[in-house]
């Protein structure tokens, strides 16, 4: 089963761009965030026309918004974290498919620093951490996929003293997505790749997309099952320098599962 992540940053304006990655490398399923659509100006039939006859997804209007498509089935499917209000942020879409838990996150951003935003992204992935207990456990076949907005590590970060305690790579941050993690995850792209610097996200300022210097927000992790069963993991920078591309670009994974 091939997975893949993509913050489209725009679902609409983008349209054309998932369509032609998926034409090129059909993935079984892709977990998409950052819609910014309604549910009502969602492209659900052109995207059923382009093969994924199964699609859930959770819209907002201009902001957020997250969707699952896929070849096979969906059963199952929770949207939101489970103590989220109504007119939460859409931030969160679960559902089983072949078997699989796959979680598709879009974390929120936390725009400054000890912000009362900045808080409610630790808090939200607190209370991440505490929805997977909930209702999985390690032993069981899980993905965990989306844009976290917090790089991991020193690795993931193309200039670690650059970027020391500012946005997506604060001690705070880090430690917060740690304690998702340690419900019992593996990264799998840093499992297939060693310590290899590669990044999913580029600001579109200062030329940051040519020169490289990005960060790796946008992750695929998997139970100690499934990521026993991974063969590879790649992020695919080709759509990043496409006419009036995402600032991300897609993470894959593939499983024999």
């Amino acid at each position: 089963m091939k997975v893949a992540t993509w913050n489209i940053n725009g679902i609409n304006s983008r349209l054309r761009h998932v369509l032609d990655w998926c034409a090129r490398n059909d993935p079984d399923l892709l977990c998409l965030q950052e819609l910014k659509c309604s549910d009502s100006r969602f492209p659900l039939q052109r995207l059923r026309s382009a093969g994924f006859p199964h699609i859930e997804f959770l819209g907002e209007k201009a902001y957020n918004g997250v969707a699952i498509l896929s070849q096979h089935p969906i059963e199952g499917t929770q949207r939101n974290l489970p103590d989220d209000l109504p007119e939460s942020p859409r931030r969160l879409l679960s559902a089983t498919i072949r078997g699989v838990w796959i979680v598709n996150v879009y974390a929120p951003h936390g725009t400054k620093l000890g912000s009362e935003k900045f808080l409610y992204k630790l808090d939200w992935l607190r209370r991440l951490r505490s929805y997977l207990d909930s209702v999985s456990s390690p032993d069981e076949e899980v993905l965990l996929c989306g844009d976290l907005n917090v790089a991991p590590h020193e690795l993931d970060v193309w200039k670690p003293s650059a970027w020391r305690e500012k946005l997506h790579f604060t001690k705070e941050e880090r430690e917060a997505l740690l304690h998702v993690k340690r419900w019992g995850f593996v990264d799998v792209f840093r499992q297939m790749n060693d310590d290899v610097k590669q990044f999913s996200w580029w600001s579109n300022f200062h030329n940051d997309f040519e020169k490289d210097r990005g960060l790796r927000i946008d992750l695929i992790w998997a139970s100690q099952r499934i990521a026993e069963a991974c063969t590879g993991s790649w992020i695919d920078k080709t759509p990043r320098g496409w006419d009036r591309p995402s600032d991300h670009a897609p993470v894959v994974a593939e499983f024999l599962i």
